[in-house]
């Protein structure tokens, strides 16, 4: 692929173009400062004062966070910001605006926090005891699943076999759900407001219980009143009437306290616990009674929000932040706000309602599922001769062909025929569950009703199928045959993304025109404590969404918008049109600035049409190969499993754990030198180019790579050498809690990093049709907060800090030991709040 380098992204507006315009000299030495910075930024001699920065300049939001960190470095200009260049976008402006902006108070400076390294040793030994760890847990799994086998197939008859599953499997389900609540008590006991290394002995009790919570099956009953049981079992503190829709279980219990009748959407973060410097920070958070938490939020530690207190959607409460009773907030940080987000009335939905449902989905569980799952692998293995005939004692014989034969015909048909019947009943059963659930009718919580709304949820959010399909026209087809409505499409190759959520595909709106990115999760779902109704949400026609947003149904926004990453959409005001939306909470900005259209002639007319057809065959050709990726995984893992059960008489458990630790070790491994395959083992380049050229068509082939095997390895040392593997610069001892990486050659980690969950570094944008990418660089000691978004072109300096939820723009800088954070990201000029944990040790 031709590569392209680094000056592409920021090229030299049409110096005759700036010149024709009418110039206007400085009149003051703010401006003239401005102005000599702005044009040494854009390559050009001298810039009007009057010269809007986008429309008769020809900048983009990347030159000009390039300007505000030339601005930031100048001891004699005030600080800007990006949010200072939209509000103020020409010279003279900005300069009224920072002269006039309220004097920063130095009279609380942030505290320089330097990282002390954990040392190699004891980071190695670390991994050491983390992987001893799994192989027992492995061995405890073998020997749990070689007796109950055992067990199961001395049955005689069907009913014997029922029966015989019906106990097994119910035993092994409360095992698997009592051990870590077990694990957690005798490891930890009761969690508590402190701090303590990454690496040592404390942090490896707290991994320890942190992956068992995760692996919990009971995270499956994440919106059943079973899952608060489940809450309450590890320690936390909730009330009568909760309902939690989120997934991302709070690790350290004991610190969360949720009052009755409290709302949390799904995507929240509560974890009571931050990776901050090297060091593991836990603390309280509080919610009152009748609390409302909004889609994709964060709650720091040492947070609280009282009695009927409201959080919007993709906003943030920073540690030290409390919500008063009865107020609203959004944003991030989280300010006050208006709007209210709990828009739905309540229902009878007592506690006998909770607990019948919880007993039905026990009853269900245990008469039903389990049973069918143990009882069905034994009947499998019993009716597949391929599969029957090896149990028997014998020796492995690799050189064979009956082994290969049987892995192949066995892999076909379990890999493809999932595939097949699984798409065939999305576009069928759910359609036929939607004839039972109105829009806008009020329905309680925990009944027949919310049992066919999950469900339809459930089916039709299957991951595998938006990424199979997501980044090519194919998506389109595949969201109207799972009931959405897409009015006229004009098919640009790149409808949408990857990821696309829903809690109700029926009731999703997009307009022509519209293409949109990773991210993306309608919520067309409203909830109360006792209550629940669909409703349309509509995106309008010609839109932009960016990646990681929440739109909600009710949104002020129509046609023609750009909505930028994380963006907050908002539910009140006016209707934009015809504008740019960016940050929590949202204020305006371009559109479109003249240098992103520069492809536009590939987007029109026969062009289009010859573009979209080759990129159309090319998608196809990647769709086939992922497929066959997918499948040769599952085949060598078929393969090995056959090759298990002819041996199985002779060495039973160990043969059980050995093949869950290479299965784990095999996956890394293969899906690695996948990727490191399509891209020929080179790094990438910095790239700026149409959507209809080749290159981003290849490039769309790395996002499809399966990578969900990275979140097995969070917290250990094993995934810093799978990022290594993968072509990222890594230093050494960074502590990595969850973060991804999407172009992982552009990306460079300095030694001793905090990256904490749910944090992304995304070294690329791509805004209509046009696709940009840049290498980000942290320094060493950096920490990226929970849930925080790192754009492409970025530099932080040596022990920066972006704090959670933030959005780090594109192009911007960080300077060393600074603190940064909002949506869009600046300066955070006070010292932050000092968690509990802390302020006891003086």
């Amino acid at each position: 692929m031709e590569e392209k380098p680094l000056d592409v992204l920021t090229p030299g507006p049409d110096e005759s173009a700036i010149g024709i315009r009418k110039y206007t000299s400085p009149e003051t030495g703010i401006e003239k400062n401005l102005a000599e910075v702005l044009a040494d930024v854009m390559c050009v001699e001298r810039v009007s004062i009057d010269g809007h920065f986008f429309d008769d300049l020809g900048a983009n939001s990347l030159v000009m966070a390039h300007f505000c960190a030339r601005v930031r470095k100048r001891a004699d200009l005030p600080s800007a910001s990006m949010k200072d260049i939209y509000r103020h976008p020409t010279i003279r402006s900005l300069a009224t605006g920072l002269a006039h902006a309220a004097p920063v108070e130095p009279s609380v400076p942030a505290p320089i926090e330097v990282v002390t390294p954990a040392g190699t040793v004891r980071y190695a030994l670390c991994g050491a005891l983390q992987f001893l760890l799994f192989l027992g847990y492995s061995f405890l799994a073998g020997i749990v699943a070689d007796r109950g086998y055992t067990w199961v197939s001395a049955g005689s008859g069907v009913i014997d076999i029922y029966l015989r599953s019906f106990v097994f499997g119910g035993v092994g389900f409360v095992g698997l759900c009592t051990f870590p609540i077990a694990a957690k008590w005798l490891l930890i006991g009761r969690w508590k407001s402190r701090e303590f290394p990454v690496w040592g002995l404390t942090y490896l009790r707290f991994w320890t219980v942190k992956v068992l919570i995760h692996a919990n099956p009971m995270i499956l009953f994440v919106g059943n009143p079973l899952y608060v049981l489940y809450l309450r079992a590890l320690g936390a503190r909730i009330g009568k009437g909760v309902t939690i829709l989120s997934r991302n279980v709070p690790v350290c219990p004991d610190l969360l306290s949720v009052g009755a009748g409290t709302v949390i959407r799904k995507d929240s973060f509560f974890l009571c616990y931050r990776a901050h410097a090297g060091r593991i920070q836990t603390g309280r958070v509080t919610l009152g009674r009748d609390v409302f938490i909004g889609e994709k939020t964060v709650l720091d530690i040492d947070t609280s929000m009282g009695d009927g207190a409201q959080l919007g959607h993709t906003s943030t409460l920073y540690s030290g932040q409390a919500v008063p009773d009865g107020q609203r907030w959004h944003g991030s940080p989280a300010q006050l706000a208006e709007h209210d987000y709990l828009r739905i009335g309540p229902a009878t939905c007592g506690t006998l309602r909770r607990a019948g449902f919880g007993l039905i989905t026990v009853l269900q569980l245990f008469f039903l599922y389990v049973p069918l799952a143990v009882g069905g692998a034994y009947m499998l293995v019993t009716l597949v001769p391929a599969l029957h005939n090896r149990l028997g004692p014998g020796t492995v014989d690799f050189t064979s062909p009956d082994l290969y034969i049987d892995a192949l015909v066995l892999s076909l048909l379990l890999f493809f025929g999932v595939v097949v019947v699984g798409l065939a009943v999305m576009f069928t059963v759910p359609r036929l569950l939607n004839l039972v659930v109105e829009p806008d009718r009020i329905y309680p919580l925990y009944g027949f009703h919310y049992s066919v709304h999950r469900a339809i949820g459930r089916m039709t959010n299957i991951k595998f199928f938006t990424w199979l399909f997501g980044d090519s026209s194919y998506i389109v087809h595949y969201l109207r045959g799972i009931g959405y409505d897409l009015s006229r499409v004009e098919q640009t190759g790149s409808n949408f993304g990857t990821e696309v959520q829903h809690e109700t595909p029926f009731l999703c709106s997009v307009g022509s025109g519209t293409m949109v990115a990773d991210g993306l999760s309608i919520i067309n779902a409203d909830y109360s404590s006792t209550s629940f109704r669909v409703s349309r949400a509509s995106i309008g026609s010609y839109n932009f969404l960016g990646n990681n947003i929440a739109y909600p149904s009710g949104a002020r926004t129509g046609e023609n918008c750009l909505l930028a990453t994380k963006v907050m959409v908002p539910l009140e005001g006016e209707l934009r049109e015809g504008v740019g939306l960016l940050g929590s909470p949202c204020f305006e900005i371009p559109r479109s600035v003249e240098r992103d259209s520069r492809f536009d002639h590939l987007r029109t007319g026969d062009e289009l049409r010859r573009s979209l057809a080759a990129k159309n065959h090319y998608n196809i050709r990647s769709m086939v190969l992922f497929l066959l990726v997918r499948w040769l995984h599952l085949f060598v893992l078929t393969m090995l499993g056959l090759a298990n059960a002819e041996m199985y008489d002779s060495y039973g458990h160990v043969l059980i754990a050995a093949f869950l630790v290479f299965s784990l070790g095999f996956t890394a491994v293969y899906f690695v030198l996948v990727e490191r395959g399509i891209a020929a083992f080179r790094a990438l380049r910095p790239q700026v180019c149409s959507i209809y050229e080749p290159y981003f068509w290849w490039h769309e082939r790395l996002w499809k790579v399966p990578d969900t095997y990275l979140n097995i390895f969070n917290g250990t040392p094993f995934k810093n050498v799978i990022w290594r593997m993968l072509g990222v610069r890594i230093g050494s001892r960074v502590f990595d809690d969850g973060c991804y990486m999407t172009e992982r050659t552009l990306a460079t980690i300095g030694n001793d990093c905090t990256l904490n969950a749910g944090s992304k570094i995304q070294c690329h944008s791509q805004e209509d049709g046009t696709f940009k990418s840049d290498r980000s660089t942290l320094g060493a000691g950096c920490t990226i907060g929970v849930g925080a978004h790192v754009h492409y072109g970025v530099t932080m300096g040596t022990g920066a800090v972006l704090a959670p939820d933030s959005f780090l723009m594109k192009g911007e800088e960080i300077p060393p030991h600074a603190r940064w954070g909002g949506n869009p990201a600046t300066e955070m000029r006070d010292a932050p709040n000092q968690p509990e944990a802390l302020t006891r040790k003086r």
